[in-house]
């Protein structure tokens, strides 16, 4: 049966900025993804995928060969999950522009939210996200993820420097995960069952 396998899980690091926490955030995901057996995962850093800014139905070759060494791996994703910081109580423009490049990819599937920033721990950026997704057909996790104010907190490898601080969200992360992968393998059934038409 297909939900006897690993789902297959897009981490989207979302930040492109100098001198981004976002790939601390992701190395403590992936300390969480490692300790579970139904998910393979696979991260796409948009610092080093940038897309076409000026959106094209006909993009050239150099726009298409950009394109090309990401949109095939959200297509073949079950789920998604997206690291993100709050920009100006949104989120960065980088995650707008591979949203918008891609429609199909994201239909029917499962998207959760790890979220990081000041007092808000990147919540705000969160919500905006939400509709969006919805407009493009995908379902959004509940749970979410966020660090507030974590520089500091967490070393290179993504550890928490604060024990209590790493049990809770640890935990947070295994119900976040655990809501992911019953949407990811529903969905996966689904959409083999009857193919997904808006």
């Amino acid at each position: 049966m297909s939900s006897e396998r690993p789902y297959r899980l897009a981490v989207i690091v979302a930040s492109t900025r100098e001198g981004r926490f976002g790939p601390t955030v992701a190395n403590w995901l992936a300390l969480q993804t490692a300790q579970r057996d139904d998910v393979e995962t696979d991260v796409i850093d948009l610092a080093h995928h940038p897309l076409p800014i000026s959106l094209s139905r006909d993009p050239g070759p150099e726009d298409a060969a950009a394109l090309a060494a990401v949109t095939p791996r959200l297509a073949e994703a079950d789920a998604f999950i997206v690291i993100t910081p709050e920009y100006n109580h949104s989120y960065p423009a980088s995650l707008k522009q591979l949203i918008d490049w891609h429609y199909t990819q994201w239909q029917a599937k499962p998207v959760a939210f790890v979220s990081y920033g000041g007092l808000s721990g990147g919540l705000r950026a969160v919500e905006h996200l939400r509709p969006v997704f919805s407009e493009l057909h995908a379902v959004t996790i509940r749970e979410t993820v966020s660090f507030h104010s974590p520089w500091g907190k967490l070393d290179d490898s993504g550890r928490h420097l604060d024990e209590a601080a790493g049990q809770s969200a640890a935990g947070a992360a295994k119900v976040l995960l655990d809501q992911l992968a019953w949407w990811a393998l529903a969905l996966r059934e689904a959409r083999a069952a009857r193919p997904y038409g808006a």
